[in-house]
């Protein structure tokens, strides 16, 4: 009676794997994709990148303030009104610099602890949206004027350098990127229009790269934090700072996330790291867009057409379609997520700004559909006055009531 050997039994288990492939190939059916690593995302060849234009901002800031000068439309017309007379600048000059070291608990394990101690930060982003923004609504430069000087303390003071980081609490590395990519955006806007403080100028530049090259250092976790919507968080401060720094290096960090993005994308249009997020697959959909769409924006400014961008077949218009698919029909999700999903962040305009700068390049009526019940939409760091900065007067006239909300078919199912 004979016996495999091991020999005999290796080239068994081949012979059963390559018959396997050639059955999925012949079935058609791809075997999955995994995402892009970091090494792989480091050899990308992005030599084609480099900044254009460091005076341009996310958005056309003098366009926009003449549309704004002349239009009719009373949604636009109330921001403006309600943005035009701003902050006292002796007052936030007082507010002192985060110039220690910053611990931030978890959210998920302490969200009320962690919106406590969170406070100041969303403050800081606060603040330097507001300046920004009304500047736009009031074409006064000295709320210009008083952004850069607000930074400028926080930069002499080297603020936001120092944060605590291990593997297990991430949250001050979390916390302090969105506080560089609401600082980066609102100072582009302003920069330019203010003419002289240039030492002031030359030290918030300064400080921006310096927080920049140290918080992208830190790698992240594989399959989690080092390409997930946390490297698409980075890639926006990388992309902003990389154009007002004219760092060619820091800019194409920020084109990498794109490339990388749209790689990992499913044939359905799903950012897969996201999909790990069980219930709040299509809330980590969403953000992944709310931080990808206004770093493409940042790009196409300085004159690349990254919105039609194709890689491995896909465009950012899938993840975008899918987006909506599934805010509509969370059945859409198939095997990758369970269908009973969290939808209360469609609730909160903050987690909508991408949608509007994405209606700014495409006509998606389904996606208008989700902002006209939302406007005006903000967000403190990713874009700041949106619907001031982006939405065509014609799109829309009034805010939605609360009862209008109610009847609108898009909150049908969130209620």
């Amino acid at each position: 009676m004979s016996t495999m050997n091991d020999t005999d039994r290796k080239a068994g288990v081949r012979q059963c794997i390559g018959l396997l492939l050639v059955i999925f190939l012949t079935m058609g059916l791809a075997l999955p994709v995994p995402a892009m690593t970091i090494d792989e995302r480091r050899k990308l060849d992005l030599s084609d990148y480099q900044v254009t234009n460091a005076d341009a901002s996310y958005f056309d800031v003098d366009a926009r303030m003449k549309l704004l000068q002349h239009t009719e439309n009373p949604l636009l017309l109330a921001q403006v009104d309600a943005l035009a007379t701003g902050p006292s600048c002796k007052q936030l000059l007082q507010v002192p610099p985060l110039d220690t070291k910053i611990r931030i608990p978890g959210f998920y394990p302490s969200p009320q602890e962690w919106r406590e101690i969170s406070g100041p930060l969303f403050q800081f982003e606060k603040t330097v949206a507001n300046l920004a923004g009304a500047y736009v609504a009031s074409g006064d430069i000295y709320y210009g004027k008083c952004l850069i000087r607000f930074l400028d303390k926080w930069a002499q003071d080297d603020a936001l350098t120092q944060f605590y980081y291990d593997q297990a609490h991430p949250q001050a590395w979390f916390s302090t990127e969105s506080m560089i990519f609401s600082a980066a955006t609102a100072y582009s806007v302003v920069r330019g229009a203010v003419d002289g403080m240039d030492d002031s100028k030359q030290r918030v530049d300064d400080w921006l790269q310096r927080l920049a090259y140290k918080h992208k250092a830190i790698p992240g976790q594989p399959d989690n934090s080092c390409c997930n919507n946390h490297f698409y968080r980075r890639a926006l401060y990388a992309s902003m700072i990389g154009v007002l720094t004219e760092d060619d290096e820091l800019f194409r960090f920020g084109v990498s996330a794109v490339y990388s993005a749209l790689h990992d994308l499913t044939e359905e249009g799903a950012f897969r790291l996201e999909m790990k997020r069980g219930r709040r697959a299509s809330h980590y959909q969403n953000y992944a867009l709310l931080y990808l769409i206004p770093n493409m924006q940042i790009i196409s400014r300085q004159g690349y057409d990254i919105f039609d961008k194709k890689i491995d077949g896909h465009t950012i218009e899938d993840a975008v379609d899918f987006a909506i698919e599934i805010f509509e029909d969370p059945s859409a999700l198939g095997d990758m997520a369970p269908h009973e999903q969290y939808k209360e962040f469609l609730k909160d305009d903050q987690y909508l700004a991408w949608m509007e700068i994405y209606l700014s390049h495409v006509d998606k009526p389904r996606l208008a559909q989700f902002l006209k019940t939302m406007r005006p939409v903000t967000n403190r760091g990713a874009g700041g006055y949106v619907t001031l900065y982006f939405m065509d007067p014609e799109a829309q006239q009034q805010v939605y009531t609360a009862s209008q909300k109610q009847r609108s078919q898009v909150f049908e199912g969130l209620q």
